[in-house]
């Protein structure tokens, strides 16, 4: 089953999403309408709207208002990503040319800007400050967590909890707040605003856990990029990290390799991170965080938005890429 196929009573709407995402990164500027424009093409998962979407049924939903914080969301998505692939010197994101490659970083970072912007000029058509704020601090965090990641790039002392802390804020936080932002803009009970930013936040936790999983048992066809990307741009993930703590040596083959660069040597990496645990022990962890998120869910009122958020986290926990 497909993942669009969980929430298929959203179709016309998520198309009304689309259409928003469109006019949002609509520009005078040749090169960043079509940046923008080829931003679209390459598709997504849309995780984001739709938990926007989702959440908004527990309160009283009014399409023409929640698909202004919902295209504002993966707008954001959309510009954090164009900014990690000028940091992250990357030519491939989701099998095509980063907008780095195809243009150069002056653009890259603008074409992001713009589109951060674009964002924040939809919100201000949702006349609830709370929801400004909440977003705000969100947009704060998530800088924070890059340069959490910046800074702990290639340190192969930083702990386990780094990476918590450091993937909270990069990734599970603006999926719950996506849920979050939902149910605010619908007027929905604080107490299952509340429910659903649990929800977000530990479905958002297990889906970041579940890329870096995927990113050493994944094909590169599957990925959109090589596999083992993140290892070898220095982006320590819970595998590798796990890996180290249990057998100390892989401390000194890692650095050995950043000192190096062999091919032979990344490839003996990725081989030992596989079959010494670090996969089984984030999957175990991903799992967890999961099951907290079900248990989120089962404590919302019966309803097929419901269901699906339940679906979309079993959907998580299987994927394959």
């Amino acid at each position: 089953m497909k993942l669009k196929d969980l929430y298929s009573f959203l179709k016309k709407d998520l198309q009304q999403i689309e259409d928003q995402l469109v006019e949002s990164v609509r520009s005078d500027q040749t090169q960043i309408h079509t940046a923008g424009a080829e931003l679209l093409k390459a598709g997504g998962k849309r995780i984001r709207p739709v938990f926007v979407l989702l959440s908004a049924q527990f309160g009283t939903y009014n399409i023409q208002q929640v698909k202004k914080p919902a295209a504002a969301l993966e707008l954001i998505h959309m510009a954090s990503l164009v900014h990690d692939d000028v940091v992250d010197d990357a030519d491939m994101r989701r099998g095509r040319k980063t907008v780095k490659a195809k243009y150069d970083n002056k653009i890259a970072m603008y074409t992001g800007d713009f589109i951060f912007a674009s964002a924040l000029k939809l919100m201000t058509e949702i006349e609830i400050p709370r929801a400004h704020q909440i977003l705000a601090q969100g947009m704060k965090e998530m800088c924070l967590g890059e340069i959490e990641q910046i800074n702990e790039q290639y340190d192969t002392d930083q702990n386990i909890r780094k990476y918590f802390k450091r993937i909270k804020r990069k990734t599970a936080l603006l999926i719950a707040l996506s849920c979050q932002l939902g149910a605010i803009t619908s007027k929905a009970d604080v107490s299952l605003q509340k429910k659903l930013y649990d929800f977000g936040f530990s479905v958002g936790m297990a889906f970041q856990i579940t890329d870096d999983i995927l990113d050493f048992t994944a094909s590169e066809k599957q990925l959109g990029k090589p596999a083992g990307s993140d290892l070898k741009q220095g982006n320590l993930t819970l595998p590798v990290l796990y890996t180290i703590y249990q057998y100390p040596e892989m401390k000194e083959k890692l650095d050995a390799y950043y000192e190096t660069r062999e091919p032979a040597q990344l490839a003996e990496l990725l081989k030992d991170i596989k079959e010494l645990g670090g996969i089984d022990y984030a999957k175990k962890i991903s799992d967890k965080y999961l099951k907290r998120a079900k248990l989120a869910a089962e404590s919302l009122p019966e309803t097929d938005a419901r269901d699906s958020l339940l679906k979309v986290a079993d959907y998580i926990a299987g994927r394959k890429f």
